[in-house]
């Protein structure tokens, strides 16, 4: 899933996801006309998408004005910190508007507060506080909790009750990924490895040659600048902003990182998806992975350009299909 971010969650992102069949949280910074407008001549990747809202009754208001325009089957109720009653009365709120979507609601890490949200009418729980690479609530705070260990704890507790869970933040490789669905995640939930593409949002800027994409999170004084009129007086920026090496389509991230979780599913035995977290144990480790070399792919360097291309041609691809087809026949 594409996270709720201005730079991540824009309806560019969504039009590349659909076709991967996967979810992208709108920001909920377009407009109720910009909606109508983008749904209107998108409406067969509608299902994949949600828009997103907050707790006040100006964003409770908008999201339905969306939604009696634009038939999208998930709500994203998207909060920094979700253990507030307000919150809870907010989910119950929009349960009772809009009864036959399908609502998300965090963010949260623990158990109780999973099945207190699942109780009150949330369908899945974004999980993650403090994981993600522009969150800074850790620092600023103190507050957070490992993303696996969150992710193991409130998964059991809302397949307990027939819900599910969204790892949220935290990824920055493909085994990422495998690790949090090995972890009992339903869903997992990337900004920044979705940052920074052709279709995500920010400037695209460059520097000495090499092009760039901003990348902020939604709590940075950047964000609040922006959409809130600065930093309130009583807190503090939990975010930063980056910018980012631009990276091109998001398809070859995506293909990425479904490939890698393809993988995962292999090497553990998973014939689909959701058996990766009954063929997942995890042991704990002090080094990971062997960066004798370094942790750079240079199969870009010049070097490498010497060597000569056996790559299949797709004449020949289509001769082994051919031959493969008429040994089958």
């Amino acid at each position: 899933m594409a996270a709720n971010m201005d730079t991540v969650g824009t309806f560019q992102i969504a039009e590349a996801l659909a076709g991967f069949k996967m979810i992208t949280c709108i920001h909920k910074h377009y407009s109720v006309e910009e909606w109508s407008a983008w749904a209107e001549s998108h409406k067969e990747i509608l299902p994949y998408i949600a828009v997103s809202s907050g707790i006040s009754e100006e964003d409770f208001q908008k999201t339905s004005a969306v939604l009696a325009k634009v038939d999208v089957p998930f709500i994203c109720l998207d909060v920094a910190n979700g253990y507030s009653e307000h919150f809870v009365a907010q989910v119950r709120r929009n349960r009772e508007a809009h009864p036959t979507k399908t609502i998300i609601a965090g963010n949260v890490v623990t158990g109780e507060m999973v099945e207190e949200l699942l109780l009150s009418g949330a369908d899945i729980i974004k999980i993650g506080i403090g994981p993600g690479s522009v969150c800074t609530t850790r620092k600023q705070t103190g507050v957070g909790y490992p993303q696996l260990s969150a992710i193991l704890e409130c998964a059991d507790a809302a397949h307990g009750l027939n819900g599910h869970v969204i790892s949220d933040g935290g990824c920055t490789c493909p085994g990422d990924f495998s690790k949090a669905f090995g972890g009992g995640a339903d869903f997992v939930m990337a900004g920044g490895m979705f940052a920074s593409h052709a279709e995500s949002g920010g400037d695209l800027v460059e520097i000495q040659g090499k092009l760039y994409k901003q990348f902020y999170g939604m709590s940075s004084a950047v964000a609040m600048n922006k959409h809130a009129g600065g930093v309130a007086e009583y807190r503090s920026s939990e975010g930063k902003a980056v910018i980012l090496p631009y990276k091109g389509p998001v398809a070859n991230t995506v293909t990425d990182i479904l490939g890698g979780i393809r993988s995962s599913c292999t090497y553990v035995g998973a014939s689909k998806l959701k058996e990766l977290s009954r063929r997942t144990t995890f042991i704990r480790v002090s080094q990971q992975l062997n960066e004798v070399f370094g942790s750079k792919d240079e199969s870009k360097h010049p070097v490498f350009a010497a060597i000569p291309d056996h790559s299949v041609t797709a004449e020949a691809g289509e001769k082994r299909q051919e031959a493969k087809k008429a040994r089958k026949d």
